[in-house]
């Protein structure tokens, strides 16, 4: 009879192990998703239920920014966000020092453009001098402006912070003379603006990586759930390169954008989940650049991002995607 109830109460163990461990995989998630072509990944991973073919309990909450979305975690609504790296960085540099990037889930040298009203007298980078530039302070529209004109030589602007969503309405009434911003809002000032309306050219000073990121805590609190989220979104990367113009037309529907629009974006992003080479320098360069600027102080500036990249779970389910440290 012992040995019986030996081995019954052994089974009995296995499983109770083996439902915690399920338990543990399907924890819940909140993700906060920046809106725009960046979190294309997510889109087509809700679209195509792959988070739930993955056994990932996902919960997406849409934010106006990345910054937004990073908001979101620091207030613990949110376990991952997607947001610019620059957000990362000046968020670590604030009150979320314990912040970890788990991967990008674009990049792209176009995410952010300079649209200007030919009204305004703008029909070429050097008139850009002293005139009314509106962006988003501390953000990366702010720095591809400081790094755009350093690249043309142009003199100071006069630069006003707005919110994202107050660009539009400042450039068509007039209150502003250009704004720099990310689409789809780019896109949209200029649909807005008609045949006034002048994007100034974009010489690829500035790599974009929009990025996934969370908590350590999160990380080891849920590291089986982040995990499910990361394949399903390595599914979601397949798709787009294997059914452009299927993922195209969930981008246009998601957004309630032009399927000609949509399809500019996905020719303007590399959708790929990676951790490549050149995420830290950038970050690095955003530091300096902040500290410069009085956004963050002075020990922001002074290196340890990489404690900001956490690659240990991205190479569990893509160890190619992560390029060497």
């Amino acid at each position: 009879m012992f040995p019986c109830l030996r081995s019954c109460l052994a089974a009995l163990a296995l499983l109770l192990l083996a439902g915690a461990s399920q338990a543990a995989g399907r924890q819940p998630l909140t993700l906060a998703v920046s809106r725009g072509g960046v979190s294309l990944l997510v889109y087509v991973a809700e679209a195509r239920r792959y988070f739930a073919d993955e056994g990932a309990d996902v919960r997406t909450v849409n934010c106006a920014s990345g910054r937004a979305c990073l908001g979101l975690v620091s207030d613990g609504l949110a376990d991952v966000a997607t947001a610019a790296e620059l957000a990362v960085v000046m968020s670590a540099a604030g009150a979320r020092g314990d912040l970890a990037i788990l991967g990008s889930i674009s990049t792209s040298a176009h995410q952010i453009k300079l649209v200007a009203r030919r009204s305004a007298g703008i029909t070429q980078p050097a008139d850009l001098a002293d005139k009314r530039v509106g962006t988003v302070g501390g953000t990366s529209a702010q720095y591809f402006l400081a790094a755009w004109l350093q690249h043309h030589g142009v003199g100071p602007v006069r630069m006003q912070s707005m919110a994202p969503e107050q660009l539009a309405g400042a450039l068509q009434s007039g209150a502003v003379d250009a704004i720099v911003i990310w689409e789809p809002l780019a896109a949209q000032a200029q649909r807005e603006l008609r045949d006034d309306a002048i994007e100034l050219p974009n010489p690829s000073i500035y790599t974009q990586h929009f990025v996934l990121a969370g908590t350590q805590r999160v990380l080891r609190e849920k590291e089986e759930s982040l995990l499910r989220l990361l394949r399903a979104l390595l599914r979601a990367q397949q798709y787009i390169a294997d059914e452009p113009a299927r993922a195209t037309q969930i981008l246009a529907t998601r957004l309630g954008m032009l399927p000609a629009d949509a399809a500019r974006f996905l020719g303007e992003h590399d959708y790929r989940l990676r951790l490549d080479a050149t995420l830290l320098p950038t970050m690095t360069a955003q530091a300096r650049w902040a500290v410069r600027e009085g956004l963050a102080p002075a020990e922001a500036g002074s290196g340890g991002l990489a404690r900001l990249v956490e690659p240990r779970l991205l190479q569990r389910v893509s160890p190619a995607a992560v390029a060497p440290r």
